[in-house]
């Protein structure tokens, strides 16, 4: 007979529920958060068992390849089919949620989550941290301008290298104020060398890896937008189709549809990555605003932009740059923006750009 297992994943405890095929509870349980106490549990039934399903989380990456490891037939489960498959169940506990991730084994009517390998997250470990330190130091940034409205100070259009000069001598005839915005000013400062450390160590990834720098040759894509599509992706043929990609960032149009009346077709889902979908956002920007050559893509984004609004356009750029980025993954091509150019250098082109961005950083 074949057996189901379910486990409710938290930090310090997990929910075990084991079901047979007809869905009698076979056993309840909770463990410690721990692969070898997971396994003590379900061992009598590990001859027997099908499926081992939990919710992807912030455990899961650890957790899914230790239980692989010991012989279980782990599953990974995403995250939104599985809220959504339980949520109609009056009480909501965790031996409850065991049950239902127990029954959608069972069942089969689940959708499995991809767990990356470790070193994807150790990309996005580094990605993720640079951007923390970016949204820590424009905050103090911010806090140091509205601070000083209150005395009637407005730094107006300062830029990042003079915002600490035009502090200090705004503030100069106030020891009180100025001590105060001495502290917010080495703070801020503090940061920026330390942001400006991981976007180095990005950089310096990025250009090592040959696949980055051969998506960098689009327009608009750096070195953050290429190894954020390329580590939250890892393996290209998880895609049938390169218009999936575009999906699995949220960068379609959500529908709603119920028999002839009604048909409607809303903005975007902004579905997974929230980081990828926001470098593409910016690189399909940067090149609609700022590129100055001749590009197809660019041209498409024009047009778009005139018939509907600039911000759709960048979103359809967006979703576009996704696809076609893919397509280079996955056949090794090169990007020519403008079919009557000759094939770009691409070591001489990154070469260029990394001039460009150490300029732009010192």
């Amino acid at each position: 007979m074949s057996t189901f297992a379910g486990l409710d994943v938290s930090i310090d405890e997990t929910a075990i529920c084991v079901v047979d095929e007809h869905g009698e509870v076979l056993c309840r349980a909770s463990v410690a958060t721990d692969p070898a106490a997971i396994v003590e549990v379900l061992a009598p039934w590990m001859a027997s068992l099908k499926r081992v399903g939990h919710e992807a989380g912030s455990l899961s990456p650890w957790l899914q390849p230790e239980l692989v490891a010991a012989g279980l037939p782990a599953v990974c489960l995403e995250t939104r089919h599985v809220r959504a498959s339980m949520g109609a169940q009056r009480n909501k506990t965790d031996a409850a949620d065991a049950l239902g991730i127990a029954h959608l084994m069972r069942t089969g009517w689940f959708r499995q989550a991809h767990i990356k390998t470790e070193a994807a997250y150790r990309v996005r470990l580094l990605l993720t941290q640079r951007r923390n330190l970016k949204r820590k130091f424009l905050d103090l940034e911010n806090t140091i301008r509205h601070s000083l409205k209150a005395f009637g100070i407005r730094l107006g259009k300062v830029g990042r290298g003079g915002m600490e000069k035009a502090v200090r001598e705004a503030v100069a005839g106030d020891p009180m104020i100025a001590g105060l915005m001495d502290c917010m000013l080495r703070a801020r400062h503090a940061l920026w060398i330390e942001y400006l450390t991981l976007h180095k160590l990005a950089t310096q990834l990025a250009m090592r890896d040959e696949l980055c720098r051969r998506l960098m040759t689009i327009p608009g894509v750096g070195p953050i937008t290429a190894l954020s599509f390329t580590s939250a992706i890892e393996d290209p043929s998880r895609f049938r189709r390169s218009r999936d990609v575009a999906a699995y960032f949220g960068l379609t149009s959500k529908r709603w549809q119920s028999g002839s009346s009604i048909d409607v077709k809303g903005r975007i889902s902004k579905a997974g990555d929230p980081d990828v979908r926001r470098a593409l956002y910016e690189a399909a920007s940067a090149l609609l605003t700022r590129f100055k050559g001749t590009d197809l893509i660019k041209s498409w984004g024009l047009k778009l932009a005139k018939s509907k609004c600039h911000a759709k356009a960048r979103v359809a750029v967006a979703r576009k740059l996704a696809v076609v980025m893919h397509a280079m993954w996955r056949d090794g091509t090169f990007y020519v923006g403008d079919p009557s150019a000759e094939q770009p250098d691409v070591d001489a082109w990154n070469a260029a750009k990394v001039q460009r961005l150490c300029k732009a950083q010192s």
